[in-house]
């Protein structure tokens, strides 16, 4: 599991595009067939993607974690975005659709992932944050997550949100998660921007086409940077950083946060025209 050291304010802006995107930025977490995690020192959250094919897929646990298993001290969240999936949880067994979301408590050793079709493998996208109790794995379908409908058309931000794991959904300690889908001729998923100290904030970019690519904000609002993301890559923002986006085309992403409290209302909106 490689550790990832989260860049300063200070440091940051003496970065090249190079070393943005080694720290900023997770490319290569889905690996057919495999399961991979990176660990950040940010908020102490472990991103990764477990993508099995004809053979199920244990949840590891990994030198890093300093445990017996994964979920020794940690919960986990698990959001299918690939083709229908299983999640066995010890002796239970949770059957995913694509966008279903799963949260996973903390002391649950067996976790094990696998793919109801190799032709249509499942794709699970998992965030991890430490936990101080124990809550109950919960199944949120795409179809009970609470939607929201913001932005509008005139702005090329029209999207709905979708809250999965949050203060009024599936229980967690930390953990907050969601899935924000553009509508058509909407580019931007989140303007104006803002910040949050007291929370890290994660995203997921899938559903990108191809051909298309999603020009990623970060840094503070008067120092901003930007990457060039491809489907299925994240990006990391530190509570100092603005995360905001716009693609060439319509997309999803999946938002996680995790750190002082599960407050989605907690930030500190950054006017577009103080923007640099």
């Amino acid at each position: 599991m490689k550790t990832f050291l989260m860049p300063d304010p200070v440091r940051y802006p003496r970065m090249t595009t190079q070393e943005l995107r080694e720290s900023f930025l997770l490319a290569d977490l889905h690996q057919p067939g495999a399961i991979e995690f990176r660990y950040l020192d940010l908020d102490r959250a472990v991103v990764g993607m477990a993508s099995p094919l004809a053979g199920a897929i244990p949840l590891p646990t990994s030198p890093e974690l300093r445990a017996t298993c994964f979920t020794e001290r940690r919960e986990l969240g698990a959001l299918n975005i690939g083709g229908a999936g299983t999640i066995h949880v010890g002796g239970n067994s949770y059957s995913l659709g694509n966008l279903d979301m799963l949260y996973i408590g903390r002391g649950n050793p067996e976790v094990v992932f696998e793919s109801q079709s190799a032709g249509n493998p499942s794709a699970f996208y998992l965030l991890s944050y430490p936990a101080h109790a124990s809550h109950p794995v919960a199944l949120v379908r795409k179809a009970e997550a609470q939607p929201a409908d913001i932005g509008s058309a005139e702005t090329a931000n029209r999207r709905t949100v979708y809250k999965y794991i949050h203060a009024g959904g599936a229980k967690s300690c930390q953990l907050v998660m969601g899935v924000t889908h553009l509508h058509s001729g909407s580019v931007w998923n989140t303007m104006p921007a803002h910040t949050h100290m007291r929370r890290s904030e994660i995203y997921l970019y899938f559903d990108v086409p191809d051909t298309a690519r999603v020009m990623h904000l970060i840094g503070p609002p008067q120092e901003t940077r930007h990457l060039i993301i491809r489907n299925r890559e994240v990006a990391l923002s530190p509570g100092w950083s603005i995360h905001a986006g716009a693609g060439t085309q319509a997309y999803k992403f999946c938002w996680g946060m995790g750190g002082e409290n599960q407050d989605y209302a907690d930030m500190d909106p950054v006017p577009i025209e103080t923007m640099l």
